[in-house]
């Protein structure tokens, strides 16, 4: 029996140093599901493991693309699917670890498939969020596919405000000329593996405390310097992100460095407590808290193994 140990959690609570343990114990290759560390201009403001981290342990899907590629989750879901079926060969395990919890939902359950969008529709979106912001967005959802906007305003009221999954919805709409709710929900495909998936957190003021720390560290590593060098490239869709977005309002005068490290802070805890949202509501997750000793953790996956092999 093939066996995939996920990793989820909010950013900042320690799931590379896990994954890295756990694929160590358990001989296994580790698939990182960060959609924030697949590019590689990006390393320092989207905290990607460092060299060392990644001769400790063998990674795939970390800083592999270029800002100026159309990755898409589809795109992460065939490409991991395939990566899985080729480590199963030599491993019983793998290990798939990040916090973009529709990366996460792709691999485990099948991604609802949507055609493709014209590049000039999707410019068209980018061009008047730019111009109009998230008003824009929510008008032309709740106009386009109103059931789908009713639906995220009671249930997840937060993707209100996500411009990236707003954009999304509503250049499917104008693409496709149907509502983006219309293909959500397809049959999903059965996986050849079977997910232990475990969860780490924290006390709320600890992992913020971890968050503005860890804001710290990459400014001194080099994230004002990082963010100058994509400047230039500031309205590509990699770079719409906390970390940059700030820093981009920096180097455009309209904020002080002393403010926009502040604001990345404090978008950041929100954008922390949105995944943990996210992975709250997924009742398959074990969670830990974030100080559990690795052998612990390792003990529990070993068990859960034992039983599902047993339950066979």
């Amino acid at each position: 029996m093939k066996h995939l140990i996920v990793i989820v959690g909010p950013t900042a609570i320690g799931k590379t140093a896990l994954s890295i343990r756990l694929a160590q114990a358990l001989g296994a290759e580790i698939l990182s599901c960060d959609s924030r560390q697949f590019f590689k201009e990006m390393s320092i403001g989207t905290a990607a493991p460092t060299p060392d981290e990644q001769a400790a342990a063998s990674h795939h899907f970390v800083q592999q693309l270029s800002i100026h590629e159309n990755y898409t989750v589809g795109d992460y879901e065939k490409q991991a699917l395939a990566l899985l079926d080729s480590l199963y060969q030599k491993s019983d395990i793998a290990v798939l670890v990040g916090g973009s919890g529709l990366y996460v939902d792709a691999v485990l359950k099948g991604f609802d498939a949507f055609p493709e969008i014209a590049p000039e529709v999707r410019q068209e979106v980018q061009q008047q969020y730019k111009n109009h912001g998230l008003p824009y967005l929510q008008e032309q959802l709740k106009k386009l596919d109103s059931n789908y906007y009713d639906k995220i305003s009671t249930e997840n009221p937060q993707t209100l405000l996500n411009p990236q999954r707003m954009m999304r919805f509503v250049e499917v709409c104008l693409g496709t000329q149907k509502p983006y709710s219309s293909f959500l929900n397809q049959e999903k495909i059965q996986r050849n593996f079977t997910p232990i998936i475990i969860g780490l957190e924290a006390e709320r003021s600890v992992l913020y405390d971890r968050i503005n720390r860890r804001v710290d560290v990459m400014m001194q590593q080099g994230l004002l310097e990082e963010a100058k060098s994509l400047y230039t490239f500031k309205n590509l869709n990699a770079l719409q992100t906390v970390g940059y977005r700030e820093i981009f309002e920096y180097l455009d005068g309209s904020l002080t460095i002393e403010t926009a490290v502040e604001n990345i802070k404090t978008n950041t805890r929100h954008f922390a407590k949105r995944q943990l949202t996210w992975f709250k509501r997924t009742p398959e997750v074990t969670w830990f808290d974030y100080t559990t000793d690795s052998k612990s953790i390792v003990e529990f996956i070993q068990q859960k193994i034992t039983e599902n092999a047993h339950s066979l």
